[in-house]
């Protein structure tokens, strides 16, 4: 039986990538790796301000990798989608002879795209999990201080047990101290949110949640609501206030008794 495969066809299959369309994708590909990789991460850090603790930092560098991680293919489709665009126009019902190198339904080039996927994936998984694991060791820490973190419309209020049974409307920390805050809240869902410092997790009707950060740098951080709440949900913020321990102590011994000494907020179940 004759070979009906014509030379042109094994030209295409054998030496495709000498070609010189496939170099121009191959070189854009690596230039927009780079280029996404880099200003990507960049902004992304410039936009979330100076970390202000070592959570935060681990947020920071999970993203820079993540990002790093996923550029190029980001990069692979914009070189693909430049070249494309950038090429001459080709007029009729088929395609032009020069696309018998279409990988478009190559099985071996399907095969490669989901395993990439896969392996990204699992990377994202597998490394966010140890990120994970590792901030919530600190909720077993026996130096840290609880607080609790009541949400409503449309503010903040918290206790300190342990105390004298003060309360705020503006958070106190100290410095280089874990804090595990317990979270819940009176009406609707809310998501407390301490910004610079990493920390994000839902305040629910009825129900305790927890989450635990140790503040490593002396200033005044924002808080904000994370869950759309209501009408003025854009106004559900306030400061949390980071000083060193003998500011905090002092602190809180010149705040007056409120008689909330509970570790849990009232009437919630854990």
């Amino acid at each position: 039986m004759s070979d009906l495969r014509s030379p042109s066809r094994d030209y295409f299959q054998s030496k495709w990538w000498k070609r010189k369309d496939v170099k121009q994708v191959i070189v854009l590909w690596i230039v927009f790796t780079g280029l996404i990789g880099y200003f990507s991460s960049k902004f992304q850090v410039i936009a979330m301000g100076k970390p202000a603790s070592e959570t935060m930092e681990n947020v920071i560098h999970l993203i820079t990798t993540f990002t790093w991680a996923s550029s190029p293919v980001a990069g692979f489709v914009a070189a693909l989608a430049v070249q494309a665009l950038s090429q001459r126009r080709h007029h009729g019902d088929n395609p032009p002879p020069e696309a018998d190198h279409n990988i478009s339904s190559s099985p071996r080039a399907t095969a490669l795209w989901l395993v990439i996927s896969a392996l990204l994936c699992l990377f994202a998984l597998v490394v966010g999990l140890i990120a994970l694991q590792k901030d919530d060791q600190a909720l077993l820490d026996r130096n840290a201080i609880h607080i609790n973190v009541t949400g409503q419309q449309w503010a903040w209020s918290y206790d300190y047990p342990g105390s004298t049974g003060v309360s705020s409307n503006v958070l106190h920390l100290p410095v280089n101290q874990p804090v595990v805050f317990h979270v819940s809240s009176k009406d609707v869902k809310h998501s407390f949110w301490v910004v610079q410092m990493g920390i994000k997790i839902d305040a629910n009707p009825g129900y305790v949640t927890e989450t635990v950060v140790t503040p490593n740098e002396i200033g005044t951080f924002d808080i904000r609501c994370a869950e759309l709440c209501g009408l003025l949900h854009a106004y559900m913020q306030n400061k949390v206030i980071v000083e060193s321990k003998a500011d905090y102590q002092k602190w809180l011994d010149s705040q007056p008794d409120t008689g909330h000494t509970t570790w849990k907020a009232e009437g919630a179940t854990a």
